[in-house]
Order: structure tokens, then sequence, then C-alpha cells
């Protein structure tokens, strides 16, 4: 068996490295001393050269002038992007634009596809529901409208999505919402970006029954709290096709794991190297045999986060996306649990074993480790926590019984 990247991975894995090889990951206040957000916007800049890279449009097909590519190299991406904590929304735009492609209309696919494979368009996407405990498509209801906002029939939604990543920034959010039938649906309505209404301090927005409140993240990024009124949605802009929600669930949870690792070997590195140089008894302090066996165990995590993040994202880009018996006994679902479960007590586990070995170092605002521990408490937190995904793997060995 070949476990090797392709030359087209190892390619886009190549372009990422010099992109963001200049980011910094104190670009912006630190979290610990900003009452809001670090920034009113993502990093532009970056998402340019990202964009002239050919990063943006690496899971859009060719057609629509994109590579083409699968989650697995937009996965090598992510990984690099969070060693830097790169300020940008690459993991939600990339998986819309992947969810668009594979379900959405051949209308749709023309009017976002090519803008945002350019990096004109931004997507987003409201995965937390109103609390972030629950599915998201049940936080908002979708009914046909039989009037329809283009004439030719569409959806309304109602319904509240909190803590939306990039929703003041980005052009279009995708939301997901049940219909009576109780499919999930998925709609895409104006961000922020695009001039819809926003107001910072009620949200309440006027005349299009959609509106967007500020929340913040750990990391210091503003969020977005929306909420939509009789939000009418033309039949274009709907994906209801079964399924669609499931796989772009899996997507952005496999990507979240992707920033995960990224993340965790970033700050193992930095703990190597600060416990290399740091001497206590005329020795480094990496000498000691219990400073290298909790390293030795973070290096393990770490290991066995690499090793269930790509065998998510490797079923994910199956044909068929992995249903169970084609790839496993179980479908792609359980393999992104079994990721996210590794990722989220991993990556928790290496920050914190990284403030531990640091000292007092750790805490200090003027040394980047306490923005990887905000980010990875983020991180360890989105699309639900290791003890969510574990319920979820244990429903999945009970539907498909093992042997």
């Amino acid at each position: 068996m070949d476990f090797s990247f392709t030359e087209e991975q190892q390619a886009a894995l190549d372009a990422a490295k010099a992109v963001f090889a200049d980011v910094v990951p104190d670009g912006v206040p630190s979290p610990a001393l900003t009452p809001g957000a670090v920034a009113e916007d993502f990093d532009r800049a970056l998402w340019g050269r990202l964009a002239g890279a050919d990063l943006l449009s690496l899971v859009v097909a060719p057609e629509y002038g994109g590579s083409g590519l699968d989650p697995i190299a937009l996965c090598l991406v992510l990984r690099e992007s969070a060693k830097v904590l790169a300020r940008v929304p690459l993991l939600e735009s990339s998986a819309a634009v992947y969810a668009v492609q594979a379900f959405g209309s051949r209308e749709l696919k023309q009017a976002v596809l090519p803008a945002a494979a350019r990096g004109e368009t931004v997507l987003t996407v409201a995965t937390n529901g109103r609390t972030g405990h629950d599915d998201a498509a049940l936080a908002v209801t979708a009914r046909p409208d039989g009037d329809g906002v283009d004439g030719s029939g569409g959806w309304v939604l109602d319904g509240v999505q909190s803590g939306v990543p990039w929703g003041f920034d980005a052009d279009f959010v995708v939301v997901p919402a049940a219909s009576p039938e109780g499919v999930a649906v998925l709609a895409l309505v104006p961000g922020a970006g695009a001039g819809a209404e926003a107001e910072a301090d009620t949200g309440t927005g006027t005349g299009t029954g959609l509106g967007f409140a500020e929340q913040f993240s750990t990391s210091g990024e503003r969020l977005a709290e929306l909420r939509l009124d009789s939000v009418r949605v033309g039949a274009r802009d709907v994906i209801a096709v079964e399924g669609a929600w499931d796989h772009l669930r899996d997507l952005l949870t496999t990507g979240t794991c992707a920033l995960a690792l990224g993340l965790g070997t970033r700050v193992l590195g930095m703990t190597s190297a600060y416990t290399g140089k740091r001497e206590q008894f005329g020795f480094p302090v990496a000498t000691f045999q219990a400073v290298a066996m909790q390293a030795a165990d973070r290096y393990i995590d770490l290991r066995a986060m690499e090793a269930t993040l790509w065998q998510a994202a490797w079923r994910l880009s199956e044909p068929g996306r992995g249903a169970a018996g084609d790839g496993g006994p179980l479908p792609a679902s359980g393999d992104v649990a079994v990721a996210k479960i590794w990722a989220s007590d991993g990556v928790r586990r290496v920050v914190q074993t990284a403030q531990h070995l640091h000292g007092g170092f750790g805490a200090d605002v003027e040394y980047p480790l306490h923005r990887y521990h905000a980010w990875a408490k983020h991180l360890e937190l989105a699309l639900g926590p290791a003890a969510a995904h574990e319920e979820a793997l244990g429903d999945l060995l009970a539907a498909h019984p093992l042997g």
C-alpha cells in the first residue's frame, strides 16, 4: 500500500508553505488584551496571496476555474495555515464551495464557483445552531414559499444560528435548515460582507428579516449571531438534496481536525525549542526524564491525530463518500468522529503540556503561545467536543455491528 501524497497534493502543500512562510501569529492585538474583536476583518492581503497561488480553488472543478483536487489536498493546506494562525476563512469557504459543487444546481454553480475560485466571493457556514450543542439544521426551519422571490418558488427561513465564523465578512452564509419533511436543506443567504443588515449592538436588521449581532470566540475573532425572520430565499440558492448537510458537516469537521494538527505540531515544536535552551542545574530541561516523557506523550497524540485525520480525509475523498461497506465497516462519518475525538482531546493535551513546560513564560502576552492556547480551545469545541463525537460513534457502532 502507498500512503504517500500525490504529486498534485504535494504541489498544493509546497505552495501553502511558500504563502504562509511570512505570516506571523501576532499580527493582530492579543485576545488576552482586547475586550472585543482583535480585528474588524480577516487578513485580506493573505487571502489575495492564497488566490494568486490557486489555493482557494483547490477543490473547484477545472470547468469552473479550479484544480479539481480532493479534501486531502485541502487538509494539507489547512494544516499549514494553522501553524501560523492564519486569519482567513479558508476552511469555511472551501467546504461551502465543495458542497455547492457536489449538490448545487448548475445555475448556482455558475453563479458561485468561478468567483469563489478567484477569491472574489467569500462563503462561510453556520454550524453551531442556537446553542452549539444541537444539530445546526434544527435551529432554523425552512418552508416552501409558494410565491417565491423570483417567481419560481423559493423558501422561507426562520430561526437563529449563533457563532457564525466570518459572518460579518462573508458574501454568503450557507445556512442548514430543517424542511417540513425533516430533510436538512442548505440555503445561501447574503452575509454582512455583501451588504446585509448588521448592527453590532442589537443585530436587529431591517427590511429583509436578516440580522447579525456580534459575538467573539476565545481566539478573539469576531463571530456573528445570525437571525432570520421570514427570510425569503430563491429556489436557485437552496440545496434540497438529502445528505448535503451531512457531507458538508463531515468536511468541516475533518478540516477542523487538520487545523488542530497543524496548531499542535507548531506548539510542540515551540516547546521542544524552548526546553532545549532553558537550563536548570546546568542542563537543558529537555534532558530531564519527566520533561522528555511528557513531550513524548504529546508526540504520540500528534501521530494519532495525523493518522485519524488522513483516514477521515481519504474516506471523504472516495467516490460515494465512503459509505459503509466500500471502505470500512462504518460510513465515513465514523472515521470523521474518530478523527475529531483525537483532535479535540489531543490538541488540548498538547497546549496544556506546552504551557506547563514553558512555566510562567507561556503566559507572557509578548510570546505567542497564549494565542495558540486560545485557538486550540476554540478548535477543541468547534463542531462538537470529543464527548459529542464519542456519542455519535457509539450510535454508528450500534447501527452497524462489527463482525
